[in-house]
């Protein structure tokens, strides 16, 4: 009882405006971070737009050669990405590999097989999807082309890994994404791209494998998101005018 005021507390101020001043300060903050964030979802949306517009281009642009083993370093996923290409050579058909997927037309698996490429490389085609009762080779031997072929798709970046909380396990020929280096390795083949093709739907004797399935959305929710933040920022700042007009009114 020396006169002084309690630890931590401003001399100036009492217990009541002290809180009142910790909350508009909480307030300031709250608005500035809320309002950051639509900021950010704002410009994630354009972004999001463009690249909406630039893949749409790519897709009904006409096919491309395949990126040569010159052009791989090069090859960008936000620039290159779903760009329509053309390959041609010989399938391994011995060689492919199945992984698992689920489509429109139910569970499955893609059809994944090498392509020696008349340039002197090997490109990984996905050459679409077969149900569970064609998925053995045998199954579907009008569809293996034998000899030189041409194969046009969109060019896709690897998925490496796996997907969440499943892994691609090669030792036990569980695939669950089409992870280019990892395949390549389980199948001993060399000088291979840095990525893979989707096949277009292309007629295949027999039916399957089914191309062309290539899932072309983009989910664009940004614009919900910044007008969320955006709301929380302004109950953030109707908090600041609250707390100002309370302690005007203590004032008068």
């Amino acid at each position: 009882m020396n006169g002084r005021p309690e630890s931590g507390r401003p001399p100036d101020l009492s217990a009541k405006r002290w809180k009142r001043w910790s909350l508009l300060a909480a307030c300031l903050l709250l608005a500035a971070i809320f309002l950051a964030l639509g900021v950010w979802q704002v410009e994630r949306r354009t972004w999001k737009l463009a690249l909406i517009e630039a893949v749409e281009a790519r897709v009904h642009a006409p096919a491309v050669p395949a990126p040569p083993p010159a052009s791989w370093q090069s090859i960008d996923a936000a620039r290159d990405a779903y760009r329509h290409v053309a390959a041609r050579g010989r399938l391994l058909n011995d060689r492919e590999t199945l992984v698992q997927a689920l489509t429109e037309h139910g569970a499955g698996y893609w059809v994944v097989t090498p392509l020696v490429d008349e340039r002197g490389f090997v490109a990984l085609v996905n050459r679409g999807f077969v149900p569970p009762e064609r998925a053995e080779a045998r199954t579907r031997a009008e569809g293996l082309p034998q000899g030189p072929t041409t194969i046009v798709g969109l060019l896709r970046p690897s998925e490496p890994g796996g997907r969440f909380l499943r892994l691609n396990r090669p030792s036990e020929e569980r695939w669950f994404s089409r992870d280019v280096a990892a395949i390549a390795a389980a199948r001993r083949l060399k000088h291979v791209a840095p990525y893979f093709i989707d096949a277009d739907d292309q007629p295949v004797a027999g039916g399957w494998p089914m191309g062309g399935l290539t899932v072309l959305s983009f989910p664009n929710n940004h614009l919900i998101y910044a007008l969320t933040w955006f709301g929380l920022a302004a109950l953030s700042v109707a908090g600041v005018v609250l707390v100002l007009r309370s302690e005007g009114e203590d004032r008068r």
